[in-house]
């Protein structure tokens, strides 16, 4: 298998995404590198619970083929992300701010959907790697990183993290709102999430800059939500009846409360 700034270097000379083989290598050595960086949370309970709540979604990928896998973070910074190949992740801080089952599926939707539409895939075959270094850095520091922590982390693994266009956003906000249509979970969750971070945002800038940094948050974000929720077959009537809340969400939010709070980000 080749290295990961190997396949970077080959797939900058192409201008579209990476082949679907190569995303998924890269995304595997990814998923290793942030196996040994970031505090995972390895209790099989919580990995059961979380399990649980993505279950319903990952059932309407467009890509069953990827091995699919979701790991709970164990840190309060307000973040969920995606690695190339079928990655996802979640932070304690993003699941302690959603209130209802809906709004987590919600996120985890959206983010799901950048792997199944590959748009990271995507950024790395066409990303400039000199712009692309700090990326990673944040998601595993919590923090911009130093230059010799920077140059540790890896300029060429920082591609998977690049920010998210706005086309990439609106594009994940529909499919998110298609999952939980096809789901019966109630698709308001999305907007409802959406809400709520720009509401941390205002009373706690640091807490939501890991999320901002990678998905730009304009202000007609959530009508344009609603809007594909009027627009969805099926979708504006699950607003009244879809599922909110899942005995699974309400069990991981009960055993991650029972955890010591998470060591705070250093600054």
């Amino acid at each position: 298998m080749q290295s990961v700034s190997a396949g970077i270097c080959a797939a900058l000379t192409v201008g579209c995404a990476i082949p679907i083989q190569q995303e998924i290598e890269l995304g595997n050595q990814y998923a290793a590198q942030l196996a040994q960086e970031l505090p995972l949370i390895d209790d099989p309970e919580i990995q059961r619970a979380i399990d649980e709540v993505m279950a319903p979604i990952l059932e309407h990928t467009i890509r069953p083929q990827l091995d699919w896998t979701v790991r709970v973070v164990n840190s309060s910074v307000v973040n969920a992300f995606a690695v190339p190949g079928g990655h996802l992740y979640v932070n304690r801080g993003l699941i302690d701010a959603a209130n209802h089952y809906d709004e987590l599926a919600g996120v985890m939707g959206h983010e799901m959907a950048h792997v199944d539409l590959r748009h990271s895939a995507k950024q790395i075959g066409t990303a400039n790697a000199t712009q692309t270094g700090l990326g990673i850095a944040f998601v595993l520091l919590g923090r911009e990183p130093s230059g010799v922590e920077g140059a540790a982390v890896g300029v060429a693994a920082g591609a998977a993290f690049a920010k998210f266009s706005r086309d990439d956003e609106r594009e994940s906000d529909r499919a998110a709102v298609g999952y939980l249509t096809k789901a019966g979970i109630n698709p308001e969750g999305i907007a409802r999430m959406f809400e709520t971070l720009g509401s941390l945002r205002q009373s706690n800038p640091g807490a939501l800059e890991q999320f901002f940094s990678s998905h730009p948050m304009p202000a007609d974000r959530v009508e344009e939500v609603r809007q594909t929720i009027r627009n969805t077959p099926g979708a504006f009537e699950l607003t009244e009846t879809g599922i909110t809340d899942h005995p699974a969400f309400e069990r991981l939010t009960t055993l991650l409360g029972r955890m010591p709070p998470p060591p705070e980000p250093q600054r």
